[in-house]
């Protein structure tokens, strides 16, 4: 009896939901004419327009002075999860940033790089920054970072411009003639 009284309440409910099927709102044979769809006009997007260089930006060298603030400022969100940039702020996951630019790899004060870094001897440079950013864990293999990298060039670019302004960048002199 129990297993025929399921049996009845699911071929109810079955029913029930079957019935609900179809057209919304509409009994059949009293359907609404539909109008046909008309085509949206044709928009053409606007020719992209290379943004003006930031003048936060202005003092540093070429390319990096023509890159965006803002987009420097978006990149590094990616960033600042992991890391700081002002002068005695400590580190946080990965080093405080501030002074990389001329400093030995794996020199920061207090923290605890990797072997693969502890056995590298480049200086970081703009440049060196860059080809890391675009893929840390090929550009030192075996290092902890782990950050993907950033993809598009001139994203590298902006938040590579972005931290030498807030990370106390000076340019290199030039040697003396």
């Amino acid at each position: 009896m129990r297993l025929s009284l399921r049996f009845t309440l699911a071929v109810v409910c079955l029913t029930a939901v079957a019935a609900c099927g179809g057209e919304s709102g509409s009994a059949k044979g009293l359907e609404t004419p539909v109008a046909a769809p008309v085509a949206a006009p044709l928009i053409e997007a606007p020719a992209a327009v290379p943004a003006e260089p930031s003048l936060e930006f202005a003092a540093l060298p070429a390319p990096y002075n023509t890159a965006s603030y803002a987009a420097g400022n978006r990149t590094w969100k990616l960033c600042q999860s992991c890391h700081l940039t002002a002068e005695g702020a400590g580190n946080l996951v990965g080093p405080n940033l501030h002074g990389l630019f001329g400093r030995q790899v794996a020199s920061e004060p207090g923290f605890d790089y990797s072997p693969a870094l502890k056995a590298e001897t480049f200086t970081w440079t703009p440049e060196q920054l860059d080809q890391w950013l675009a893929n840390p864990r090929t550009f030192v293999p075996g290092n902890r970072m782990s950050f993907s990298g950033v993809r598009k060039p001139e994203d590298r670019l902006a938040v590579i411009a972005y931290l030498m302004v807030q990370s106390g960048y000076t340019a290199p002199e030039a040697p003396a003639e």
